[in-house]
């Protein structure tokens, strides 16, 4: 038995994904903006974490491989937060790496800030 592992169809990137699985254009068009709002506000909780982990290997002087030890990830990880990939980490990941290095993470809750909203233009 073979396993179809064929190509039909690539996505283009920035492509709604959400019209190309045959949504109805108004609702696609909801969904894509409520997709990328949720992608931005991931980012910007996930950027301080990755800051944090890059401040303290700079402030101890530490190599990317010396750090991956301490931090029990590989040493591409650990790149990968220096510059900021914030795709390639959870936000769960990163306080875990913080916890590993005495900074354990403090979760506030408070009067909502003012949002900064992704636009995008209507099809």
């Amino acid at each position: 038995m073979r396993i179809d592992t064929d190509i039909r169809h690539i996505t283009k990137a920035g492509t709604n994904l959400f019209l190309e699985l045959a949504f109805p254009p108004e609702k696609a068009h909801r969904l894509h903006l409520a997709s990328q709002q949720h992608i931005h506000d991931t980012r910007l909780l996930k950027e301080p974490l990755m800051t944090e982990l890059a401040d303290w290997i700079e402030q101890h002087h530490l190599k990317q491989a010396e750090a991956a030890k301490i931090l029990m990830v590989s040493r591409p990880r650990v790149s990968d937060v220096v510059n900021k990939k914030t795709t390639k980490f959870t936000i769960d990941t990163l306080v875990e790496m913080l916890s590993r290095i005495g900074k354990p993470v403090r979760l506030a809750v408070g009067p909502q800030a003012p949002r900064t909203f992704v636009r995008q233009p209507c099809p």
